[in-house]
């Protein structure tokens, strides 16, 4: 195997293991390591939750003697003292390593790299830069622009209905569909629907894996409207439950879900609605990394029209309903000419069960 053919081998491996991390690293971005000697694998580590080691310290204690090793890792080792944890730089220096080799370097701190070399190590960079900017593409947002990364979701028919005409809409997709937003609401920090989803579907928002995490369940409501019996609010001691409204909204109806448990959010008006930019700006401050928005069609639109999904994701079921009153799961005004349509970028398909998924960035 060539150098060039090795590192891009063993960076994806490292890849695999940063993305364990997600969901219990935020808000620091997931990382994988990997320690390598004369081809051989001798350790390898990922960073597990906030706080925890970070994924280069995990691999060199899983190694053990890493002298004339090479680690590979997927952004650039921390330089800086923090509140949590040492800095990864030293501990690789002091290591022994021959050769580091970097999927990308992290943007938001001081260089790694002229202390690695100064130290005697070779360093390479930019093995499958992209995929590893992708993968700390949330942790980069929230540390750019003060606001998670945004994930749009939904399930369709082939001819583009998330409901049949009647509403009924269980289930368009199938179980392993299912099972799999399952897990990335296991892996993100909140999730949100309007209140037409809550009143119509009465969802949990809760993750169903054995040993999930629930993200914070959000619910844009204009009005503070959000029944006391819906089954977010009875399960709120499972999982916690905002409900974003209008600064506006009736003091009686935000004091009674603030006696449940509801987190209350006031936000400013904007077409009609909260503000969906005021909102995700102040999940932003309270460090929350990525949201997903599981409906309803105006919500998507509003969400959408405004720039503010980053990654779209859509699960395609091998089904036809028809029907002019059918529902489509992007409502608003929508766009007027065919060549001004939003163009996902990045693209993949792949097969989940019966269904096709597809992801793709509408922002970079």
């Amino acid at each position: 195997m060539s150098p060039v053919n090795e590192h891009e081998s063993w960076m994806a491996r490292a890849l695999e293991l940063a993305a364990r991390g997600r969901g219990r690293v935020e808000p620091n971005p997931p990382v994988g390591a990997v320690v390598v000697r004369d081809g051989q694998l001798l350790g390898e580590g990922w960073h597990q939750r906030f706080g925890a080691p970070h994924a280069e310290v995990n691999a060199i204690a899983a190694a053990g003697n890493c002298q004339g090793a090479t680690l590979y890792v997927t952004l650039s080792p921390c330089t800086g003292l923090n509140k949590k944890t040492p800095p990864c730089a030293e501990a690789v220096i002091r290591a022994g390593f021959r050769s580091v080799v970097i999927g990308a370097e992290d943007p938001t701190q001081e260089s790694a790299l002229p202390k690695l070399r100064a130290a005697g190590l070779e360093v390479t960079e930019g093995i499958q830069r992209d995929r590893c900017l992708r993968m700390i593409a949330p942790f980069l947002k929230l540390k750019q622009r003060g606001m998670p990364f945004v994930i749009a979701k939904w399930a369709m028919t082939s001819d583009g209905r998330i409901a049949t005409a009647t509403g009924d809409s269980r289930w368009v997709s199938s179980e392993e569909a299912r099972l799999l937003a399952h897990q990335w609401r296991n892996e993100v920090d909140a999730v949100l629907v309007g209140l037409k989803t809550a009143l119509k579907d009465d969802p949990e928002l809760t993750c169903r894996l054995p040993e999930g995490r629930n993200p914070l369940r959000i619910v844009l409501d204009s009005h503070a409207r959000l029944p006391l019996t819906s089954r977010l609010v009875q399960t709120i001691e499972q999982a916690p439950l905002m409900v974003a409204c209008l600064d506006t909204a009736p003091a009686a109806a935000v004091a009674a879900l603030t006696a449940v448990g509801c987190q209350v959010l006031r936000l400013p008006e904007k077409h009609g609605r909260p503000s969906a930019e005021a909102l995700l700006r102040a999940l932003g401050q309270e460090s929350l990394t990525n949201l997903m928005i599981e409906g309803g069609g105006e919500v998507l639109a509003g969400f959408i029209e405004q720039g503010l999904v980053d990654e779209v994701r859509v699960f395609i079921a091998p089904k036809l309903v028809g029907g002019r009153l059918a529902l489509s799961p992007i409502a608003g005004e929508g766009i007027a000419k065919m060549a001004d349509a939003l163009v996902l970028r990045e693209t993949d398909w792949r097969q989940v069960g019966p269904d096709m998924l597809l992801t793709g960035l509408l922002r970079k």
